[in-house]
């Protein structure tokens, strides 16, 4: 008798991409990993991340590949350091190793939901080098999918945040999200078939956070009101948009060289003959190497920026995220550090 049908459908998502991070770090015919290349998991003993710290444990060895764990704890609860060392040991029970628990210090820019993120992909990518990790498997499954898509539409950021999370991201392709397919409903029914004991995190029900309103209050009304269908549906324009926005960047990139003059200043004419939103991932690339912080860098300031090429009215300095400065000089587009 096979697993549970949960559990094997963990373990085939995980199988998949080891697969592609063995191909994507091909070696010489001849020289293998002496020990296997290091996959680690972002483990917080959620269902999500327990069910693929499992899966990870029991197809990594199949395939010459080391797994190791990291949990993270983010301090923001009482007995958090308690809970970061149970997660510890149940990934050193699967036979794991290296695993170590990260203490971070979570500030307050961009609020706490991505203070908190920041603060511990920060601690991942520290980890990741530390060990020579060729991977970091996240657990972030279909329905963390839908809710980011939803978030992006709020922001009224564009297409680029309706494209959600990327299966691979990072430098070098360093994260990776095997769940992104599944749904939360699997990851936790793959745990109680496998008797994994998990942490219901409060935060994640706590309507302090925007994310947990959405989750709790914002997509139940939406399935309601439009039937069950709806997260499917957002993973679905998440992918479409992510290819849309790939092309648009990529036009982006090869269009820039022929808006700047000799001296690499943009200029106001040839940006105006573009496609507006080729125009404005131009703008964005932009402001972002002349010190814009990129998570701080919304539609609107880009909209502000554009106006300079499409509705020049003589306006002033328009300023930016980062102490950074856009404006108009003699039909060039200047955009520097003010």
């Amino acid at each position: 008798m096979g697993p549970h049908p949960a559990v094997a459908a963990i373990r085939l998502a995980v199988r998949r991409v080891l697969h592609d991070i063995l191909t994507d770090h091909t070696r010489p015919p001849g020289e293998p990993f002496p020990l296997g290349p290091l996959v680690l998991v972002a483990c917080s003993g959620g269902a999500d991340s327990m069910a693929l710290a499992s899966a990870l444990a029991f197809e990594a060895p199949k395939l010459g590949v080391r797994a190791g764990g990291i949990t993270v704890d983010h301090g923001l609860q009482s007995g958090s350091d308690l809970r970061a060392d149970d997660v510890v040991s149940r990934l050193v029970e699967l036979g794991m190793a290296p695993v170590e628990s990260l203490a971070v210090t979570v500030g307050r820019d961009g609020g706490p939901e991505a203070a908190a993120r920041d603060a511990r992909y920060a601690a991942l990518d520290a980890a990741a080098e530390r060990h020579g990790a060729a991977a970091v498997l996240l657990g972030h499954t279909r329905d963390d999918q839908a809710e980011t898509v939803l978030l992006g539409l709020a922001r009224g950021s564009g297409i680029r945040s309706l494209s959600g999370m990327a299966e691979v991201s990072g430098a070098g392709g360093r994260y990776r999200r095997p769940f992104l397919h599944l749904d939360r409903q699997t990851a936790r029914k793959a745990c109680m078939a496998q008797s994994l004991p998990v942490w219901d995190d409060p935060h994640n029900a706590d309507p302090a956070y925007t994310r947990s309103r959405l989750r709790h209050e914002g997509l139940p009304a939406l399935e309601k009101a439009l039937g069950k269908g709806v997260v499917g549906a957002l993973a679905r324009t998440a992918q479409l948009s992510r290819d849309d926005a790939d092309a648009l960047d990529a036009w982006a990139r090869q269009a820039e060289a022929s808006v700047r003059d000799t001296a690499g200043l943009l200029e106001c004419a040839k940006l105006y003959a573009l496609p507006p939103a080729v125009r404005r991932r131009i703008l964005r690339r932009a402001a972002i190497e002349a010190g814009a912080p990129a998570g701080s860098l919304f539609a609107r300031h880009i909209e502000e920026v554009d106006r300079l090429i499409t509705g020049w009215r003589g306006q002033g300095v328009i300023n930016l995220p980062g102490k950074v400065v856009a404006q108009r000089q003699g039909g060039r587009l200047v955009i520097r550090q003010s």
